[in-house]
């Protein structure tokens, strides 16, 4: 039961960490990645469709994007999409393809992009935390654990949470280090 225990808590940790990955892959760094597209939306047939869902999205060079739509119809819709996501990057349509030139970043907004990540490492954090709490609150209640065995699992529940809070630091490094280097 126990070990269960364990194993479901650290399940409902690495999913904060996979949450987080997701949420820093759509960080800008100053190079080409179709991550930064994920949280587009496209108007397809009346829903909002992901975009690599009608189109193919390609990286030709370094700092640039390319979308080809499946349906050469939905280009227009595809632009628009891009524009109204706010990502910061303008489409040049060309009537076939959409590119994106990713221009090179400022200090200014490297360091913007470093306090974004800070504030979803932050809230990774926080949920780890969120999760530890619930789990050491469930261990309180069950009566059937004797003060020795929840001792011990509680120290269980903490030695995850440090180890699943070190993943989320080890990652917001590498990801400030790829956003600081030029």
């Amino acid at each position: 039961m126990a070990e269960q225990f364990i194993e479901d808590l650290g399940m409902s940790m690495q999913k904060s960490v996979e949450s987080f990955t997701k949420d820093i892959a759509t960080i800008r760094t100053g190079r080409a990645n179709v991550s930064i597209l994920d949280l587009v939306r496209v108007e397809y047939y009346g829903f909002p469709t992901p975009l690599r869902e009608v189109a193919s999205v390609t990286i030709p060079e370094p700092q640039q994007i390319m979308i080809k739509p499946y349906e050469k119809e939905t280009l227009k819709a595809i632009e628009k999409a891009i524009q109204s996501a706010n990502i910061g990057l303008v489409p040049n349509n060309d009537g076939t393809v959409i590119r994106l030139n990713i221009p090179a970043l400022s200090e200014e907004r490297r360091k913007e992009y470093v306090k974004l990540l800070g504030k979803y490492s932050e809230n990774a954090k926080v949920s780890i935390r969120n999760i530890r709490r619930s789990a050491n609150d469930s261990l309180k209640k069950d009566k059937s654990l004797s003060e020795d065995r929840q001792r011990h699992l509680e120290s269980e529940v903490q030695k995850k949470t440090d180890e699943f809070i070190k993943k989320i630091d080890e990652l917001a490094k590498v990801k400030e280090k790829e956003l600081m280097t030029i």
